[in-house]
């Protein structure tokens, strides 16, 4: 019996073996795990059950840090790009604040890496540090987090905006899309025509749908990373759970479409 090849075995041997999708995966089990600790607590089940997941939990924390070791290459490699990209850009194609945006974001993220990478390995003994010294790492890594996730918000209030023009300026064409997703054009248009601009409709679409699954994303990790940066927080462990799963699932099922 010869088997077919199976497509969608063949995405998830590619999302697997991704970083970004092993990650997601990962993720979603440390969150799930949160509220399922949560749950078992509540209902007063055997508490062995609650350990067994408390000892599943860490190790998978651990894996996650690790694995983001490798996210400061590709950070200087943005980094170095999106500096030329701007560089080389038309006068007034790039606004100022965008420009703004774009390095207040890296730098966020270059003290949030390396000092996230501390923290871990002081946590586990690797280089010395005194516990206050460490946990004072660990609170200024999410505070960088937190000014990323803020500066997201505005960038993705600039993303909205463009999209919202490009949308304006393909509907003030001679050939305005239906509601449908067909065309109708003046009596004139060439077949080409109708349809580039049915292509341009469904990129757009494309781009919206990705935009509100990162607002949820950034969402869902704001008052993570708020919670985080506080020495003192009151934000219950459950409501952690909840939070990174949304953020897990809408992260998921990204990694998941472009695998």
């Amino acid at each position: 019996m010869i088997l077919a090849p199976n497509p969608t075995l063949d995405k998830l041997c590619r999302f697997l073996a991704s970083v970004r999708g092993t990650d997601k995966v990962l993720m979603l089990i440390q969150y799930v795990s949160k509220i399922l600790i949560w749950h078992f607590q509540r209902r007063g089940l055997d508490l062995s059950a609650i350990t067994r997941l408390q000892n599943l939990a860490g190790p998978v924390s651990d894996t996650r840090v690790l694995l983001r070791y490798s996210g400061l290459v590709p950070l200087v490699q943005w980094t170095l790009q999106s500096e030329t990209i701007m560089a080389a850009a038309p006068k007034n194609a790039v606004s100022p604040a965008q420009r703004l945006l774009t390095r207040l974001q890296n730098l966020a993220n270059f003290i949030y890496y390396p000092l996230e990478h501390t923290y871990w390995l002081a946590l586990h003994q690797v280089i010395p540090m005194g516990p206050a010294t460490r946990d004072r790492v660990a609170l200024w890594s999410c505070r960088a987090w937190a000014a990323y996730v803020v500066l997201y918000f505005a960038q993705l209030h600039l993303d909205a905006r463009d999209l919202r023009a490009r949308e304006k300026a393909l509907m003030s064409r001679e050939l305005v899309p239906s509601s449908k997703g067909d065309a109708k054009a003046v009596d004139d248009a060439s077949p080409h025509v109708v349809a580039d601009v049915i292509a341009e409709v469904a990129k757009l679409e494309a781009e919206r749908r990705q935009l509100y699954l990162n607002v949820l994303t950034n969402a869902a990790y704001f008052p993570l990373t708020l919670h985080w940066s506080l020495e003192r927080s009151s934000f219950p462990d459950v409501a952690v759970g909840v939070c990174g799963t949304v953020a897990a699932v809408t992260q998921f099922y990204t990694a998941w479409q472009s695998a």
